[in-house]
C-alpha cells in the first residue's frame, strides 16, 4: 500500500538525502527542471537521470543515463516518466537497492507500486515533493 499518511510521507522526506531523478530535464519550462532546483535549495542531493542528455549538467549536477551507473547509495527515485514508463523506473529503483519510490503528480502505476513494496520499498504515487514538503513543514535537509 502506498505511503498516504502525512507523517509517513514527511518521515520519509526527512530520513532522505539523495534523490536520483528519473526523467530530469535541462528545460526550464519542464516541471522536473524546477522541482529539482527546489529540492537542492532544501539541501537534498538530486541527481538527473535522462539516457537522451548523458554527460550533460543540470543545476550543476552530472546527468546520468540510469539509476545503475550512479553507483552511490540513493533514497529516494523521484519518477518524472508517463505512468506505463514508470513501472521500468521502479524495477531499477528495486534492482540498485533505493530505499523508495516517488512517482510525481498524475503517475500512478499500481503494478509498479506493487513490485516496489514487495520488495521492500517505499512507494508514494501521485504527489510532488515540492508541494507536500512545504505543506508538512519538513526541516531542511542538514
Amino acid at each position: 500500500m502506498p505511503l498516504t499518511r502525512d507523517e509517513d510521507i514527511k518521515a520519509l522526506l526527512e530520513g532522505a538525502r539523495t534523490i536520483a531523478m528519473v526523467g530530469a530535464s535541462d528545460r526550464p519550462d519542464r516541471p522536473s527542471y524546477g522541482v529539482m532546483k527546489f529540492l537542492q535549495g532544501r539541501g537534498y542531493r538530486v541527481i538527473p537521470v535522462n539516457p537522451q542528455i548523458v554527460g550533460e549538467h543540470i543545476h550543476g549536477e552530472y546527468v546520468f543515463g540510469a539509476l545503475a551507473d550512479i553507483g552511490d547509495p540513493i533514497d529516494i527515485v523521484d519518477i518524472f516518466r508517463r505512468p506505463l514508463a514508470a513501472g521500468e523506473a521502479v524495477d531499477e529503483a528495486i534492482a540498485v537497492g533505493a530505499k523508495a519510490v516517488w512517482m510525481q503528480l498524475h503517475i500512478v502505476n499500481e503494478e509498479a507500486a506493487e513490485r516496489g513494496e514487495m520488495a521492500g520499498l517505499k512507494v508514494v504515487m501521485n504527489r510532488c515533493p515540492a508541494i507536500e514538503i512545504p505543506r508538512l513543514g519538513v526541516a531542511k535537509v542538514a
